[in-house]
């Protein structure tokens, strides 16, 4: 059934919804629905609004919803993963990828050893276009909200914002614990809102490792190979849906 996202809506059986814009012209133009047909909408919010097409003219589509039910694609466990800034286009292919897996927010962190080090304007641009490729790829693969891809922020930053998060990993190079044993770990003190930190192309600079060890995250490693900044957060979030039942 085609699946659209319409954000921050959320409606019972027998309301109406109006679709306006591409997502008109792709019902009545592309998909060349009829009156009648049926489509899931999804407003963002974890649920999936189940509507029927009421009325199709040249700019909108008229929806009535049929049913609610629960998205059955979110996990049970919430992760963020703090991204160090990667050179070239590395950050658009981590987005799609983490996305398909079930991360909830990206944060891109500019690092010490972050090659790629644009200024607040550039970054800015860039962040329009992370956005969207975080809707295409929560449609594609059926999510039930569009995680957020925030704004740059800087280490220091970061290590505030972990505060937030019931519990925090980050991977480090130069070695730590099993991921299944930190994995376990977390699973029994409850917590299901999970925070990873991923270094860039250069790795962790020590302090940074330091800092993050003192902020209370704990330490993983993902095996005794070094996998590039593009390759570990998909290892890693794979590894914790799977641990967590959510692969099932």
């Amino acid at each position: 059934m085609p699946r659209f996202f319409i954000e921050n809506i959320e409606k019972q059986p027998g309301d109406i919804i109006t679709v306006t814009g591409q997502d008109a012209v792709h019902i009545s133009k592309s998909l060349r629905m009829q009156i009648g047909d049926s489509l899931t909408v999804c407003g963002g919010l974890g649920s999936d609004m189940i509507c029927e097409i009421t009325a199709i003219t040249v700019s909108a589509v008229e929806l009535k919803v049929t049913a609610v039910q629960t998205t059955e694609s979110e996990p049970s466990v919430r992760v963020t993963l703090y991204q160090g800034l990667p050179k070239g286009d590395k950050l658009e292919w981590i987005i799609e990828k983490t996305i398909e897996l079930g991360v909830c927010e990206i944060v891109p962190v500019l690092m010490q050893r972050s090659v790629s080090r644009p200024d607040a304007k550039s970054a800015a641009k860039k962040n329009e276009r992370y956005r969207k490729q975080a809707v295409s790829a929560a449609k594609q693969c059926g999510r039930g909200i569009i995680p957020d891809v925030h704004s740059m922020i800087h280490f220091p930053e970061m290590l505030v914002s972990l505060k937030k998060h019931q519990a925090a990993i980050f991977f480090y190079e130069c070695g730590g614990e099993p991921l299944s044993a930190v994995i376990e770990e977390i699973k029994k003190s409850g917590a299901a809102d999970i925070a990873i930190v991923i270094g860039p192309e250069g790795g962790f600079d020590p302090s940074e490792a330091e800092a993050l060890q003192s902020a209370g995250a704990l330490t993983a490693t993902l095996g005794k190979r070094i996998l590039r900044t593009e390759t570990a957060p998909i290892a890693a979030i794979a590894a914790i849906m799977y641990a967590t039942g959510n692969m099932d």
